[in-house]
C-alpha cells in the first residue's frame, strides 16, 4: 500500500478524525459515570459490524484514511461495548 499526501487524502483524514472523535465524549461519559444504562448495545454492535466492513473495504482499496479512521472508530466502539456490558 502506498500512501501519498494529496488533497483527497487530507480531506479523508480530516473527515475521519471528525467522525471518529464524535465517539470520544460517549466513551469519557461512560467511564466517568460508570453507567451505560442509556446506551443501546444493539446499536453499537451494529456499528461495530458496519465499521468492521468499512475497515475491510479500506484494506481492499488500500486507502490509508479509510483504514485509519475505521481502526480508531472500531477501537472506541469496542470500548463502549465493553463498558456497556460491564456497567450496564
Amino acid at each position: 500500500m502506498e500512501f501519498s499526501i494529496d488533497f483527497s487524502n487530507i480531506i479523508g483524514i480530516i473527515a475521519g478524525a471528525i467522525t471518529t472523535s464524535a465517539l470520544i465524549p460517549q466513551v469519557l461519559k461512560i467511564y466517568k459515570t460508570k453507567s451505560a444504562k442509556d446506551i443501546s448495545l444493539t446499536m453499537f454492535i451494529f456499528m461495530a459490524v458496519g465499521i468492521s466492513l468499512w475497515l475491510l473495504y479500506g484494506f481492499l482499496i488500500e486507502e490509508f484514511p479509510v483504514i485509519l479512521a475505521n481502526t480508531v472508530s472500531l477501537f472506541l466502539i469496542g470500548l463502549i461495548i465493553i463498558m456497556k456490558i460491564r456497567y450496564g
